[in-house]
């Protein structure tokens, strides 16, 4: 008997791995995989440096091509010794004159085109850390997937060994089974119940690790 209840909990044990590595895609959702996703990129702090530098490139462009007016430069001269004579206190002898800086006209083409690749630089940077972040949601995601689809199971598998317990419960109170038997029961339901807090805390970790990165609780994201 002892041996016939042992090969029925591995029997359910066995249908349960099965039926897991059917279930384990049906778990995943795709939609919902890119809304993590989409909420990883708007609230991972490390994605608001990446923006902050793009909009500091932007803004250098722009001062470069402002600067340009700084190459040129206007200047005047008063003339004291002219005054009118119909009014001596109006000068009216004034120089005016333009410079040119002929080394800045020269630099200023380069030093755009290094701002310029300098944003280039930090997008191809930002563009690179988004794939990795992606990678790493979809990482997370699947392995909280795998711990809630074991945790599923482990409950599915600590009710059929309590199941199993009371129905050996119930013949070992009538006298149809030994003491032994009972007491196996009671190990088997022990074990499975470890197994499944085992399985939350697993569980809770992915689920803690998965919200960590798209900053915001899973519960939230519809």
């Amino acid at each position: 008997m002892k041996f016939r209840l042992i090969a029925l909990l591995l029997f359910v044990s066995c249908t349960h791995q099965v039926w897991a590595q059917q279930s384990m895609l049906t778990e995943l959702s795709p939609e919902y995989l890119e809304k993590l996703i989409a909420s990883a990129k708007k609230n991972y702090p490390r994605v608001g440096v990446f923006e902050a530098k793009e909009k500091i490139g932007e803004a250098a462009i722009k001062q470069s091509k402002l600067s340009y007016f700084e190459i040129l430069s206007f200047s005047y001269l008063l003339n004291p010794s002219q005054i009118s004579t119909v009014n001596p206190n109006m000068f009216n002898s004034y120089q005016f004159g333009f410079f040119v800086n002929i080394g800045s006209i020269l630099q200023k083409p380069a030093k755009i085109k290094q701002v310029k690749y300098e944003l280039e630089a930090v997008q191809a940077e930002k563009l690179t850390y988004e794939r990795s972040l992606e990678t790493e949601v979809r990482n997370r995601y699947y392995a909280y997937v795998q711990s809630l689809t074991l945790l599923k199971i482990k409950t599915s598998a600590l009710m059929d060994a309590q199941s199993a317990l009371n129905d050996v419960r119930y013949k070992f109170e009538k006298g149809e089974l030994p003491l032994s038997n009972y007491n196996n029961a009671l190990n088997m339901v022990s074990d499975q119940l470890q197994v499944k807090v085992t399985a939350e805390t697993n569980m809770m970790i992915s689920k803690n690790n998965l919200e960590e990165m798209v900053g915001q609780t899973l519960e939230s994201i519809q």
